[in-house]
C-alpha cells in the first residue's frame, strides 16, 4: 500500500489537505471518502485496510475547519465551502485516475455533503455509499435550538452551540478513546452558523433527494444516538434510483465502520461495489 498526502487551494483560498492509499497494482476502481463533524480523513482505516488489498484506491480530504484543513473548527460561512473543494478533489482524481469507476463514500455529516453534491454532480460516479447520514435534524435537539441557533448564527456566528458525546461513536471503548485522544479530532460545540448551514442543507435535502438517481447504498446503525436513523428510510424512500438498497445494522452505534461488527459492515459494503463496477450514471 502507498500513502500520499499533499494541499491544494479552495475557492476562498483555504488550504485543504488530502491523502489518498494505492494499491501496488493500477487499481480497479476509485473510493472517495467524505468524513464526518468533528473528524477527518484519516480515521477510516478499517475502509481502507479492507479495500486497497482489493485493489481499490482510496482517497480522502479534510474538509475546511476539519482536521489538518484551514478554517475555524466546526464552522463554514455556507454549506457550498464543503461541497466545493470535493468538487475540485474530485476533478483531481479524475487527472490522477482517468477512466476508473469510483464510489462516493459519505459518513454522518458527511453524508449530508455527499447528497448535495450529488444533487448536481452524480454524472460520473458509479455509486454512492452513505452511512448514518446526517438529513434529519437529531431527537435530542428541541425546536427552541433550532430558533435560538438560527438567530445566533447571525448575531454570533461562531458561537459553540451543540455538543457531541464521544461515548456515543461506538460500543468498543477503544475506538472511543482513540477518538478523544486524536489530536485531529475537534471536541468542542459545533458553531452555530455550521448548525445553521447544515439545518438549511437538510431541509433541501427533504425537497430535491428525487434528483439523485444514482445506484446508492445507505447504512444505518439501529442504535444511533447521533443521527436520526429514520433520516436514512427518508433518504432511501426520496431519491429517485431504480437501483436503491437500505440496510439497518441492528444495536450498532454511528460509526458502522468503527463497531465490533465491521467486518460484516466491510463486506456488505465490498460486495454491493463490486456488483457495480461496470455501471455509471
Amino acid at each position: 500500500m502507498k500513502h500520499q498526502d499533499g494541499f491544494f487551494q479552495s475557492a476562498h483560498d483555504a488550504r485543504i489537505f488530502y491523502q489518498n492509499w494505492l494499491p501496488e497494482s493500477p487499481p480497479r476502481g476509485v473510493l472517495l471518502l467524505v468524513h464526518g463533524l468533528g473528524e477527518h480523513s484519516g480515521r477510516y482505516m478499517n475502509v481502507i485496510n479492507h479495500f486497497v488489498p482489493m485493489g481499490y484506491a482510496v482517497y480522502g480530504l479534510d474538509h475546511v475547519g476539519h482536521g489538518k484543513s484551514d478554517g475555524a473548527r466546526k464552522y463554514v460561512d455556507r454549506f457550498d465551502d464543503f461541497i466545493q473543494p470535493l468538487k475540485t478533489y474530485r476533478e483531481m482524481i479524475q487527472q490522477w485516475q482517468p477512466d476508473k469507476p469510483v464510489f462516493l463514500i459519505g459518513h454522518s455529516m458527511g453524508g449530508l455533503i455527499s447528497a448535495i453534491y450529488l444533487l448536481d454532480h452524480q454524472n460520473g460516479l458509479n455509486g454512492a455509499v452513505l452511512s448514518g447520514p446526517s438529513v434529519q435534524v437529531p431527537e435530542n435537539i428541541s425546536a427552541s435550538v433550532i430558533v435560538i441557533g438560527k438567530i445566533l448564527s447571525i448575531l454570533m456566528p461562531k458561537f459553540g452551540l451543540i455538543e457531541t458525546t464521544p461515548q456515543y461513536v461506538s460500543r468498543d471503548p477503544k475506538v472511543v478513546q482513540a477518538y478523544i485522544d486524536d489530536p485531529l479530532v475537534y471536541k468542542g460545540k459545533t458553531t452555530a452558523k455550521l448548525a445553521s448551514e447544515m439545518l438549511g442543507a437538510m431541509q433541501r435535502i427533504s425537497r430535491e433527494a428525487f434528483r439523485i438517481s444514482l445506484p446508492i447504498l445507505i447504512l444505518q446503525g439501529g442504535a444511533d444516538r447521533l443521527v436520526r436513523p429514520a433520516g436514512s428510510q427518508m433518504l432511501h424512500d426520496a431519491v429517485s434510483s431504480v437501483d436503491k438498497k437500505i440496510k439497518r445494522y441492528e444495536g450498532l452505534y454511528h460509526e458502522i465502520y468503527n463497531e465490533p461488527e465491521y467486518h460484516v459492515v466491510m463486506q456488505d459494503v465490498a460486495q454491493w461495489i463490486e456488483a457495480h463496477l461496470g455501471s455509471s450514471q
